[in-house]
C-alpha cells in the first residue's frame, strides 16, 4: 500500500487532502484511481488507511476509514552527529541512517572539516530533510528523523548532556570496541538516548577526542579496518541498533 506523509493540517477530521510533489507522483506515477486505499500519516506518528474521494488538479480528496496500529519506530533513540563530509556523502549518509532508525541526524563542523567560503551547505539542509522524508516512504518508517543545520564542535558537546551513552569511532583506538561497552553496562533497559559522533575525512584532532572524553564519550575500535566517514556511521549505527534496538528482531 503506498504511503504518503501528509501534514496535520491538511488532515481535516477524516478528510485529508494531498497537494504538491504527492499530488503529482499519484497522478503521473502511482496512476491510482478514485476508491485506491492508501497510507497516510500525519507526520507525528499516527497512520491511518484511507480510501480516495477524488482527484482534481489542485488536490486529492482522501477519506480516513480508521486509524492503523503501525508504529515501525525503535525504542532506542539514537542520534547521528555527523562530520559533515565532502560533496554529495551526505545525502547517502542522510538516506541510509534514516533507513537503519536514527532518531535525528546533526551535520558537525570540527576542525578538520573544509567548509566553502558562501558555506552552501547550509543551503542543503531542505534538500537532506527531502532525503530523510523519501527515505521514510520507502522504507516504511513512522516518524521523519529532522536534519539539522550544521554545528560547531562546541555546540556539540553541550548536545550531548541529554543523553544516556555517547560513542565516538576514533581510528587510533584499538583495544575497546562497541561489544565491550555493551557489556560493560549493567542495565541495558536504561540506555534510552544513545549519541554517535562521527568524524569527518580528516577524522577527529587528538585535541577533540580529549573533550569527547572528558563528558564521558566512549572512545571505541569498529575492527582493523579503517572505514570512510560515512561507512563507519552505518557501521556504528547498525551495532548499537542490534545491541540495543530493534534491528535484527526481537526473538
Amino acid at each position: 500500500m503506498n504511503k504518503f506523509f501528509v501534514p496535520q493540517a491538511d488532515i481535516n477530521f477524516n478528510t485529508v487532502y494531498i497537494t504538491g510533489d504527492d499530488l503529482k507522483h499519484i497522478n503521473k506515477v502511482l496512476r491510482l484511481k478514485i476508491g485506491d486505499k492508501v497510507n497516510v500519516n500525519n507526520c507525528h506518528g499516527k497512520e491511518f488507511l484511507g480510501l480516495i474521494d477524488n482527484i482534481d488538479r489542485e488536490k486529492v480528496t482522501i477519506n480516513i476509514v480508521e486509524e492503523l496500529k503501525v508504529y515501525n519506530e525503535s525504542t532506542l533513540k539514537l542520534y547521528l552527529f555527523q562530520g559533515l563530509p565532502k560533496s554529495s556523502k551526505m545525502d547517502l549518509i542522510v538516506q541510509k541512517a534514516t533507513e537503519l532508525g536514527v532518531s535525528e541526524i546533526t551535520p558537525i563542523i570540527t576542525n578538520r572539516v573544509v567548509i566553502k567560503g558562501d558555506f552552501k551547505e547550509l543551503k542543503r539542509v531542505d534538500r537532506w530533510n527531502k532525503i530523510a522524508l523519501e527515505a521514510c516512504k520507502q522504507c516504511k518508517r513512522s516518524i521523519i528523523p529532522p536534519v539539522n543545520t550544521p554545528i560547531y564542535f562546541e555546540e556539540l558537546l553541550k548536545c550531548l548532556s541529554n543523553v544516556d551513552l555517547i560513542v565516538v569511532p576514533y581510528e587510533m583506538e584499538k583495544s575497546i570496541g562497541i561489544k565491550k561497552v555493551i557489556n560493560s553496562i549493567e542495565c541495558r533497559e536504561a540506555i534510552n538516548k544513545v549519541a554517535i559522533v562521527i568524524g569527518p575525512e580528516g577524522g577527529f584532532e587528538k585535541e577533540e577526542i580529549e573533550k569527547l572524553k572528558d563528558i564521558n564519550s566512549k572512545i571505541v575500535t569498529l575492527g582493523p579496518r579503517i572505514f570512510r566517514t560515512e561507512t563507519a556511521g552505518f557501521v556504528c549505527v547498525a551495532l548499537l541498533m542490534y545491541e540495543l534496538g530493534d534491528l535484527g528482531g526481537f526473538c
